[in-house]
């Protein structure tokens, strides 16, 4: 992907609004807008949104488990798997 393709005044934003729109949605690339020739904003389809917060959640889930490794919070497998079948039992 290069993003020096998908570099846009915001004045073309204004007066290409729903070309924009059907472009992202069918590129699946992100657009940057800039304002004054500064970047300001990154506009991206929902779809790819969306697979970004979920990759996002996944690797701050792997961070967590790398980090609680690393602090030795871990149990063994066995031990959490009979102390889930004795609260089932208690229940």
């Amino acid at each position: 992907m290069k993003l020096s393709r998908q570099i846009k005044p915001i004045s073309y934003l204004k007066a290409h609004a729903a070309e924009i729109i059907r472009s992202l949605a069918e590129q699946g690339e992100p657009l940057v807008i800039t304002q004054n020739g500064e970047a300001k904003v990154v506009m991206q389809d929902i779809e790819s949104y969306e697979q970004t917060q979920e990759t996002m959640a996944l690797l701050k889930i792997l961070a967590l488990g790398t980090r609680q490794i690393e602090e030795g919070k871990i149990q063994p497998t066995g031990d959490v798997i009979q102390r889930l079948r004795d609260r089932s039992k208690n229940r």
